[in-house]
């Protein structure tokens, strides 16, 4: 019952429907609208339930299907940590890297192979597998590793000892390559592209460090082109400079020959050098294998590496000058016990001039070509020479055997020119 007697203001909704005569429905089919409203509404809460169950549980087993110590990159693969990549590369490349034992020659030793079986005095080194052919497996090591070798035997990761022989050794470059039967030998280095290696890159090292063979280490690129000041006679002179690659990863004696090698198991450098110094730790030193592999075909084509020679004894200007001051003899030099030229002129040095190359003595092309005790060389095909060790790395970087060249120099404080045709350097010239 309502306030008012008409149907407007009434709160009751009249069941019935009316009609007009003969006309449609005024406000009729109520009833089916809302059970039709209803119905779709229940249909679209259904689908996006189902949805969203989905999307949820598919979450749930990616996320415990995707172990934790994997994580996906932006392009879905997983990330293969390191120190399995370095698991990885150490089991590939460790059957190639063999312990080189030196056993060198003693006074009266009349060269058999049986005089030099004692184990005194003998040294251990590492060498590295790169080649098998016509029966025989090939070795890239250090040449100091071999020098004044007796007899040379190499042990291979699985315990065989094999003797070997050298193929040739390249004092300046510090490589040289042993030759073995290839018996048992089922695995060779993969050699790499140093050159594309990147500072902080991850490398290992393997070799024979102290005599425990078949050990690795592990450390970064810290320089790509390290210089490094060497003395090829041990006489504390530097007359040479090598470009190495500086490590992070220690390289102790018996490493060196080694092979160091990226993530790949590529061999991208031969272990050479380690810095010894108080107060020094954990770096090493390896020669890039883009520079070795030339230098090995040298040696397995001709014995040796072929380089230009000029025939001259000589020192530092700049260490005469010193030795002067001090009041030191200026004798030196490779060949100091050489008696000079008697028709040498007397030294002069001209006023200002601090840098170039005294010779001690001119033998071969040089002194075919003029050059005489106490001349000054300061100029190499009009380059300015300041050292034996420019000087050399000159000769050996930019000129060939059979090519002229031009060399400037002082004799009693006047300049001169002459050429001087360069030939093929012999073992015994330095």
């Amino acid at each position: 019952m309502s306030f008012f007697d008409d149907d407007f203001y009434s709160t009751r909704v009249k069941r019935r429907v009316r009609r007009d005569a003969g006309s449609r429905p005024v406000f009729g089919g109520g009833r089916s609208f809302r059970q039709g409203s209803m119905l779709r509404v229940a249909l679209v809460s259904s689908l996006t339930s189902s949805l969203l169950v989905a999307i949820l549980f598919s979450f749930v087993i990616d996320r415990h299907s995707e172990p934790a110590s994997r994580p996906a990159m932006a392009s879905g693969q997983p990330i293969v940590e390191t120190s399995e990549r370095i698991i990885t590369a150490a089991a590939k490349i460790r059957p190639a890297v063999v312990s080189i034992i030196n056993r060198p020659k003693r006074e009266g030793q009349s060269g058999d192979s049986s005089d030099a079986e004692t184990p005194e005095n003998a040294s251990l080194g590492s060498g590295v597998i790169f080649e098998k052919q016509d029966g025989k497996a090939r070795i890239i090591t250090n040449a100091h590793v071999v020098e004044n070798s007796g007899s040379l035997q190499i042990v291979t990761v699985n315990g065989d000892q094999k003797e070997a022989k050298i193929v040739g050794k390249d004092t300046i470059t510090d490589l040289a390559v042993l030759e073995v039967d290839d018996k048992g030998i089922d695995t060779v280095a993969d050699i790499g592209e140093s050159d594309r290696l990147r500072e902080g890159e991850t490398v290992i090292a393997v070799g024979n460090p102290l005599g425990l063979s078949d050990s690795l280490t592990d450390g970064i690129v810290s320089n790509l082109r390290r210089v490094i000041p060497v003395s090829l006679n041990q006489d504390g002179n530097y007359d040479w400079e090598e470009e190495v690659i500086q490590i992070s990863a220690p390289i102790n004696p018996g490493n060196s020959g080694g092979a160091l090698v990226n993530l790949d198991g590529e061999v991208v450098g031969i272990n050479s050098m380690k810095v010894a110094d108080m107060g020094v730790e954990g770096i090493g030193f390896a020669i890039p294998i883009d520079d070795a592999m030339p230098v090995v075909q040298q040696l397995m084509e001709h014995g040796k590496v072929l380089r230009p020679y000029l025939g001259v004894y000589a020192m530092d200007l700049s260490s005469y000058l010193d030795s002067l001051d001090v009041g030191q003899s200026a004798d030196g030099g490779e060949d100091s016990g050489t008696a000079p030229e008697t028709d040498a002129p007397p030294l002069v040095v001209p006023e200002g001039v601090k840098k170039g190359v005294l010779v001690l003595e001119a033998v071969g092309p040089a002194k075919e070509a003029g050059l005489k005790l106490n001349d000054i060389i300061v100029k190499l095909d009009g380059k300015p020479i300041g050292s034996m060790m420019e000087l050399r790395k000159y000769l050996y970087n930019s000129k060939k055997i059979g090519e002229s060249l031009t060399v400037t120099y002082y004799r009693d404080g006047k300049t001169h020119d002459l050429s001087v045709k360069l030939v093929e350097k012999s073992e015994d010239e330095e």
